[in-house]
């Protein structure tokens, strides 16, 4: 189901496993950071509201999407680290770069998660212009980062 048609912090929390004692890694784009911030907000939030510790909850910053590869694998190698949530934005534009930029970054985000056997959560949003961008950062179609939070929960369970 698309974006359009589900709210994206709307979600089950039946089951989700204790994260008291967990400690989450969030690496933040700054390229578009109107909605970057929204998306850290809501993500950081979520974390909180079901059971992290604030202290246990890492931010990094990284220049853009395409370099939220690298910072995940920074944090994802150290073994105190339970999940890494990559968070960024790709919108469309005039040319292509968005296709080589999102496909890079859901390659390297999948390697790096495989590579360390741990979750490292895709948080980037890949919209067509900056108003989709807004209504999944907060907006009517609720927050992507409150997904991208929810979805590193989860993925603990299966450890």
């Amino acid at each position: 189901m698309s974006s359009a048609h589900k709210n994206l912090s709307v979600f089950s929390t039946t089951g989700l496993p204790d994260i008291s004692q967990k400690k989450f890694a969030i690496i933040v784009a700054e390229w578009n950071s109107e909605i970057t911030e929204a998306l850290f907000e809501g993500a950081y939030q979520t974390l909180v509201d079901n059971g992290a510790k604030a202290e246990n909850i890492i931010r990094a910053n990284v220049p853009g999407s395409f370099e939220l590869s690298f910072g995940s694998q920074v944090f994802a190698q150290k073994p105190e680290i339970a999940a890494v949530i990559a968070i960024g934005c790709v919108i469309q534009g005039e040319t292509k770069h968005n296709d080589y930029i999102n496909h890079a970054v859901a390659g390297g985000l999948t390697e790096v998660a495989l590579k360390y056997n741990k979750p490292v959560i895709f948080g980037v949003l890949t919209p067509n212009n900056q108003q989709q961008a807004l209504d999944r950062a907060g907006g009517i179609h609720g927050n992507k980062g409150d997904e991208a939070a929810i979805t590193a929960i989860k993925m603990l369970g299966l450890q």
